[in-house]
């Protein structure tokens, strides 16, 4: 076998063009390509001799790269975390929750902190709220032949396994719900490669007019959207903040007046509800431009409201309800109930109505990192499966485990005087009665809603899946 060619730090050079910086900490040479005539790249030109006169500063809008001092006001101009221009489908907090209904006080005491006496109260407020709701979710496992071949592929890792089955699982319930067909446009909210997208397109074939809008609020390599090259599917990625999308002033759907079709994997904490706000209401409950049908009735509580009637041509006017909903459906793989706040949330009516607050939503969303903590560091613990690099890559892209702690509770065992099994099941019930008031939330808008547990806990302990139908639409089991 021949003998392989010298690395660059086996031999005491940088590669051929690439910086000659000798980066220490990762006991390499820097690998950006150094400009002609050159020993150093733009970043590491400071460090040149001939280079000295010139000073290098930190850039004032992203201090994780620098600019020569003397090129500031130019490099301001192009920098690419300069604040840009406002898309037309960015409406300033269309989606979220009033200001003014933030009840939570300003010092709030950490779980760990709290006296027993109190967090005693706070266990009996929650079974007391929590009387009466199934807490044994019906199993809806399942799978879809688009990914057969994938789920089959001897070189997947146990973490590529896992969303695999996670993906397949949701996209057999999505075709349960009939909600794949041509002529629709399925919104993935929280994206990230846009791998769900990915297997929806694989499985509707050939069916025409489908269109496919990738909402994620940060840049993400690896995408995989800008694969598809199918003459029938239109790709699009919005980066966008959920909280600020209205949908309505998409060309596409204004204009196509498509049926919806709202998506998600592992959607994060709060933005759940803002997914929900931005489909039964924002979009769902408005009038389409163009469109001379009224739609679902809102009250208008709101400067974002007032400003979504102006663009719709609204004219301020109430608004009445219409049998036909422009969201066809809504199935999203809930996660991460320790991120919801209690400004975004849906369901503040129902707590209300439980004698519930701002202050046991927080203290509740807390404890519901009690339900999968534990257990995820047992998991973790006994897989003897061998991780790939690909596997290592995609744990940053989706919240896999759903043991995220809070900074009171690092090590998953508080409060001491409660069982670890105890402490499990009370954070089950604080997310099931978090996605309690979204149901009902969906319910008040016209839609039939439901909780099932979509995968297995091996699989995932993010296990839940959210789905709901429009009212009048007919079951998911119906004959045609």
């Amino acid at each position: 076998m021949a003998a392989s060619a010298p690395t660059p730090h086996a031999t005491g050079f940088p590669a051929e063009g690439r910086c000659g910086y000798y980066v220490a900490k990762k006991k390499r040479f820097c690998r950006m390509v150094a400009a002609a005539g050159r020993r150093f790249c733009g970043e590491h030109a400071g460090a040149a001799e001939e280079e000295n006169a010139r000073k290098r500063i930190l850039c004032p809008l992203d201090p994780k790269h620098t600019v020569y001092e003397d090129q500031l006001a130019k490099h301001l101009r192009k920098c690419n975390s300069r604040e840009k221009p406002k898309p037309d489908f960015f409406i300033q907090d269309i989606n979220a929750g009033l200001k003014d209904e933030t009840e939570i006080p300003e010092q709030l005491v950490p779980i760990s902190s709290l006296p027993e006496e109190q967090l005693e109260i706070l266990i009996k407020k929650l079974k007391k709220a929590s009387e009466g709701l199934n807490s044994t979710l019906k199993d809806q496992i399942m799978s879809h032949p688009a990914l057969h071949d994938a789920l089959n592929d001897p070189n997947n890792g146990d973490s590529a396994t896992k969303h695999l089955k996670q993906q397949a699982s949701i996209l057999g319930n999505i075709e349960k719900l009939k909600l794949l067909g041509p002529r629709r446009c399925f919104v993935e909210f929280g994206a990230g490669k846009g791998k769900l997208s990915h297997w929806v397109d694989i499985a509707l074939k050939d069916a025409e007019e489908v269109h496919f809008i990738l909402v994620e609020k940060v840049p993400t390599r690896f995408k995989v959207d800008g694969k598809h090259r199918k003459k029938n599917s239109v790709f699009q990625r919005l980066q966008i903040d959920i909280q600020h999308l209205c949908l309505n002033r998409i060309p596409v759907l204004s204009r196509e007046r498509l049926p919806v079709v709202g998506i998600g994997k592992h959607l994060c904490g709060a933005a759940t509800d803002l997914a929900l706000r931005c489909l039964v209401e924002t979009y769902g409950a408005r009038r389409e431009e163009g469109n001379e049908e009224p739609s679902a009735k809102r009250i208008k509580n709101s400067k974002a409201d007032k400003d979504l009637d102006a663009a719709a041509g609204d004219g301020g006017e109430g608004l009445v309800a219409e049998e036909w909903s422009p969201v066809a459906g809504i199935v999203v793989a809930l996660c991460c109930h320790h991120r919801c706040e209690w400004r975004h949330y849906v369901g503040k009516d129902y707590f209300r109505a439980r004698g519930l607050g701002a202050l046991e939503f927080h203290y509740f969303q807390r404890m519901s990192s009690w339900a999968t903590c534990g257990r995820r560091t047992a998991a973790l613990e006994a897989s003897s499966v061998p991780r790939t690099r690909e596997d290592e890559s995609k744990d940053g892209e989706e919240h896999d485990g759903g043991g995220h702690r809070g900074p009171e509770d690092p090590a998953g065992t508080l409060p001491g005087f409660l069982p670890a099994e105890e402490k499990e099941r009370l954070g089950r019930l604080c997310k099931l009665l978090i996605d309690q008031g979204r149901l009902e939330y969906l319910q008040r808008r016209g839609f039939r809603g439901a909780l099932q547990r979509y995968a297995d806990p091996g699989v995932s302990l993010e296990n839940v899946l959210l789905t709901a139908l429009p009212a009048q639409a007919p079951p998911a089991d119906a004959t045609a």
